[in-house]
């Protein structure tokens, strides 16, 4: 059984689609959600539709490492919140979800598949779950629908954490793609060199050398601001992680002193490739503000996980780790507290 959630906005009206080959399918909508939400939900509707064995194929990371990695026992033994002690992101969907599952111990088992590529099924609930997102009606029947819509549009909306890159954007190397952002001077021991700034440096680079175990293709994403990007691209480098800065404009840098912007060149020749998302610095303060979010908002959606250096007061820091365990899925967010080495 195939499922698939899709949101026109995020928030914003959604659809959900179930559908097994040859035989039925369903879709069903909501006017005020998430993507992540109808992802969810669809697993839902689909593990309470059908008897018997079943394979639920997603290509949602966040509905597949739920069972894949058995994050629902972590959340269940800390009576639902996750690992930064905040409660657990649609709850209301995933704990019936994971009755269902776990009432008949081994009847459900989750499959990823690639979104986006010539899987004619995962196609098929994508067009079902965008076409209810957009008519906020759903269907059922059996076999292929006569008529459908037209598949959802990589990039045209932020809809799901999928490994997939972002199509409409500048090209990535290909590795799994942490992103590391979080707190800026003064909330890491100010501007200068300090043993704040050190600690998190040294954390960051046990983390990543760890997670390159893992993953020999791991790659850092970094907007190379002041803080904790800056750290990142330094942990990635004692890591022996190769790491791409992605600028949101040209000459982020020439604000600052002459030193500061010598060490961000120096940072940006080290780098395995370099991103540049628009070509004309913004005039304004709102325009550098917006281009920034948009920044993030890219990363996000090119991410496979992500390291947020945040003291749970920022709450700047604090949207933004909620954007990035909105893309690739809460467990997939480490959130690491800043403190002396």
């Amino acid at each position: 059984m195939y499922t698939d959630g899709a949101c026109i906005g995020n928030p914003g009206p959604g659809g959900w689609a179930w559908a097994v080959a040859g035989a039925a399918y369903a879709s069903g909508a909501e006017p005020q959600t998430t993507n992540q939400r109808m992802e969810v939900r669809a697993a839902l509707e689909a593990v309470t539709s059908v008897d018997g064995r079943l394979e639920v194929v997603s290509d949602s990371t966040y509905v597949v490492n739920c069972f894949r990695d058995r994050w629902w026992e972590s959340w269940k033994a800390r009576n639902w919140r996750n690992k930064a002690g905040q409660p657990v992101a649609n709850r209301d969907l995933w704990q019936p979800l994971i009755e269902a599952v776990q009432d008949e111990p081994g009847r459900v088992r989750f499959r990823w598949v690639k979104g986006h590529s010539t899987d004619a099924m995962n196609d098929l609930v994508d067009r079902l779950a965008n076409e209810a997102a957009r008519t906020q009606q759903g269907r059922r029947g059996e076999g292929r629908p006569d008529t459908l819509g037209p598949p959802d549009r990589p990039g045209s909306r932020r809809k799901k954490s999928t490994p997939s890159p972002d199509t409409t954007g500048p090209s990535l190397p290909a590795g799994r793609r942490v992103v590391v952002a979080g707190l800026r001077p003064p909330g890491l021991g100010g501007y200068e060199a300090n043993p704040v700034a050190e600690g998190v440096r040294r954390r960051l680079a046990e983390v990543l050398a760890a997670k390159r175990e893992m993953h020999p293709d791991l790659l850092v994403l970094t907007g190379l601001g002041l803080g904790t990007e800056q750290l990142a691209a330094e942990a990635a480098i004692d890591a022996a992680v190769p790491y791409v800065p992605v600028l949101a404009f040209p000459g982020q840098e020439i604000v600052w002193p002459a030193p500061t912007r010598e060490h961000f060149r120096g940072l940006l020749d080290k780098a395995e490739a370099q991103v540049m998302l628009e070509s004309t610095t913004p005039k304004t303060r709102q325009g550098v503000a917006g281009s920034m979010g948009r920044r993030d908002a890219w990363m996000a959606r090119n991410a496979d996980e992500a390291i947020v250096v945040w003291d749970g007061v920022d709450p700047a820091v604090g949207r933004l780790q909620r954007t990035l365990s909105e893309h690739v899925g809460e467990e997939n967010v480490w959130v690491l507290e800043p403190g002396p080495s």
